[in-house]
């Protein structure tokens, strides 16, 4: 299979560090240009100098995309930088694990402008940069925890809920398009991100679940979005890629 990504170009939000990061890596390495997505300047700075060091092309796009202003002008603005968008991957994240009882207003609001609607706005974005005759491919990350939650998730398993009914649902109105829009739902992942709410405890308790016998990594969740991205998933449309080392589905 043929996993070059020549000459195409990948637009990732939350591209400063974690997933994100990793993909804007990998996609870089197989060829694509990479729009570097992060609300924080110096992750985007540290990201494209990462990637030009190795060889890569990228380009800075610092900005909020959890508005859709903010979101279709970072969205346009690579597109015309690079000369065209093939590939558009939803990352952006920003998590507040609470109990049911302590949720505020402040954090849902920001956990669902992030998370949830920043996946809508990025959509609309690209099926308005894709060249309609050539298509694209719209890869979200969702989170294992749309299909089982674990406790204090009860936001963030509803937004991981919603991007994958975001993903069938735009899968169908682009598909005429050929525009195709996949997930990928990753497990538990070590990132700078999620070192807060992670301990070697839990972290033991979730490997002996894992039929692979260890965590995922960033390297994992991005060699999945890449090849989402690429020609060997052409007839990918609506999916969703569980990346959990098996452990949502098994019972050890």
């Amino acid at each position: 299979m043929n996993m070059s990504l020549s000459g195409r170009t990948a637009f990732i939000s939350g591209a400063g560090h974690g997933i994100g990061r990793a993909t804007a890596r990998a996609m870089a390495r197989l060829g694509a240009t990479v729009g570097i997505n992060d609300l924080k300047p110096e992750f985007v700075e540290e990201a494209v100098a990462e990637i030009r060091a190795l060889g890569g092309q990228a380009i800075g796009l610092p900005c909020d995309v959890s508005t859709r202003e903010g979101m279709c002008e970072a969205v346009a603005q690579f597109a015309r930088d690079a000369g065209r968008l093939d590939v558009m991957v939803n990352n952006a994240a920003w998590v507040r694990y609470q109990p049911l009882a302590e949720i505020t207003p402040e954090v849902m609001d920001r956990m669902v402008e992030i998370g949830f609607k920043s996946v809508i706005w990025g959509i609309q974005a690209a099926a308005e940069a894709m060249d309609p005759q050539r298509g694209g491919s719209i890869i979200n990350v969702a989170s294992i925890a749309a299909f089982k939650s674990p406790m204090r998730s009860v936001v963030y398993s509803g937004i991981k809920a919603g991007v994958l009914g975001i993903t069938r649902a735009s899968a169908a109105d682009l598909g005429a398009r050929n525009i195709r829009v996949n997930a990928v739902a990753p497990g538990a992942v070590p990132t700078e991100g999620t070192a807060k709410h992670r301990n070697a405890e839990l972290d033991a308790r979730r490997i002996g679940r894992t039929p692979l016998g260890r965590l995922g990594t960033v390297e994992d969740i991005a060699d999945a979005i890449c090849f989402l991205a690429g020609d060997g998933s052409r007839f990918f449309n609506a999916d969703v890629l569980r990346l959990d080392g098996g452990a949502s589905e098994t019972s050890l």
